[in-house]
């Protein structure tokens, strides 16, 4: 059940990402053409979206799930993004995270499973094969993309670790390097950056875990080399650069919540009758378009998940 609050006054300036606001004038004098940052972005309509110059995967087949949506153009979605290991403006993932090393890399598998262990990365993607699914990402400031994310259900590789009758939980942790993230070394939040799931949620088919997009593995400022992708939660609920997975039988805490609580909550769903404290989401910008478009319950995925939430209240449960 989504209940509804009354959205507060608030300026123009809140509700609408800084960058578009600033660059309102040149936009319609440009007729239309929209800047993110420094980067200019395509209007809707435009030439499809087009891949970059990273290795290509090979293999890939198309999910089961996904939307025939307009794709976001490539170089937007590699270079508008939130990852404040690497800086806390939309431009610093890209501009700093060419100092992330993620050959080689291994992943921990702790807590409640009878195959704990620390795997490398090949090991845990060899089993599985690579799909490609296209998702909406909606970020909390108001904005969305159309991401076609390559990776595999994330329920695949926890069942291969024998989750217990115990494991109520999933945790997800980021690396933590101040060397190779300089974000880190503000205390901007509490690092390492942790996220978490319910089991549920975990072992829904719509999560997985993400090894690349539009074909190529993922660039470093979109998390490289594995990241968590759950397309109705809002994206900082999508974990980057994973490297440990624990099973827990107590709701973990996450990093936005251990800095924030009142704003943001273990939950993440997208729920656009329930207001940010500092802005509305009642509407979002998708990257590369001008106007406005409602946001949708559950960011366009109610009928798969919503029954996950019977009978909850997803203003106290936010």
């Amino acid at each position: 059940m989504l209940l509804i609050r009354r959205p507060p006054d608030i300026r123009p300036s809140e509700i609408t990402d800084r960058a578009v606001y600033q660059e309102r004038r040149r936009l319609l004098r440009a007729a239309g053409a929209l800047a993110a940052g420094a980067v200019l972005l395509p209007l809707s309509g435009q030439r499809p979206a087009r891949a970059g110059t990273g290795r290509k995967l090979e293999g890939v087949r198309k999910g089961p799930f996904g939307t025939d949506e307009e794709i976001t153009d490539y170089e937007a979605a590699t270079s508008y993004n939130n990852f404040y290991e690497f800086g806390a403006d939309k431009g610093d993932p890209a501009r700093h995270a060419g100092s992330l090393r993620t050959q080689p890399w291994s992943v921990s598998i702790e807590g409640e499973v009878e195959k704990p262990g620390v795997y490398a990365l090949e090991d845990l993607l060899r089993p599985h094969p690579l799909e490609e699914r296209i998702y909406r990402l909606r970020c909390v400031e108001g904005w969305s993309m159309v991401i076609p994310w390559v990776g595999f259900p994330l329920g695949d590789l926890l069942k291969r670790f024998a989750p217990t009758s115990r494991a109520k939980f999933v945790e997800f942790t980021t690396l933590y390097d101040p060397e190779q993230m300089p974000g880190q070394r503000r205390r901007v939040l509490p690092w390492p950056y942790t996220e978490g799931l319910r089991i549920d949620e975990a072992m829904h088919p719509l999560t997985i875990l993400a090894a690349g997009m539009y074909g190529e593995i993922l660039p470093n400022q979109n998390g490289a080399p594995l990241r968590l992708v759950v397309p109705w939660k809002y994206g900082f609920k999508s974990i980057k650069s994973i490297v440990k997975i624990r099973l827990t039988e107590q709701q973990p805490a996450t990093a936005w919540n251990r800095a924030a609580p009142g704003e943001y909550g273990f939950y993440s769903n997208v729920n656009p009758e329930v207001n940010h404290p500092r802005w509305s989401q009642k509407r979002e910008r998708r990257i590369g378009e001008f106007f406005k478009r409602e946001t949708l319950p559950f960011n366009g995925y109610a009928e798969q998940v919503a029954h996950l939430y019977a009978g909850m209240d997803l203003r106290k449960f936010y």
